[in-house]
């Protein structure tokens, strides 16, 4: 039988936040030829860069610590599945996915840590 050990991350380090308008946060993930999605958790809508791969965050991670370098989020009280953003820039209406991660512990420990912080 296989030992099914869990081990959640016990440290986030936020290295960037900052409060940006709704529509540019959902212009930021907007790349050629894909959209990104977006987070929502108790009334915050975010996205996140974590850390590039390198030694010293690969063994972080092994014990427990992510780095997420720069947060951009925006309040949205109620979720929605999907955003769009009509623009023709981009040629018309953009879709853009947004993932309800209310069941992530550490999403709801972060959004708990913003709403004390402003």
């Amino acid at each position: 039988m296989v030992e099914i050990v869990y081990d959640p991350i016990h440290t986030l380090v936020v290295h960037d936040v900052a409060k940006v308008p709704l529509e540019d946060l959902i212009r930021e993930r907007i790349t050629p030829g894909v959209t990104l999605p977006l987070y929502w958790c108790a009334g915050v809508l975010f996205s996140f860069a974590s850390a590039p791969i390198a030694d010293e965050i690969m063994k972080d991670y092994f014990k427990g610590k992510i780095h997420w370098m720069e947060v951009h989020y925006t309040e949205m009280k109620e979720y929605k599945s999907v955003l769009e953003l009509d623009d023709e820039h981009y040629g018309g209406k953009v879709t853009i996915r947004v993932i309800d991660t209310a069941a992530s512990q550490i999403h709801n420990d972060f959004v708990g840590w913003l709403k004390k912080r402003r």
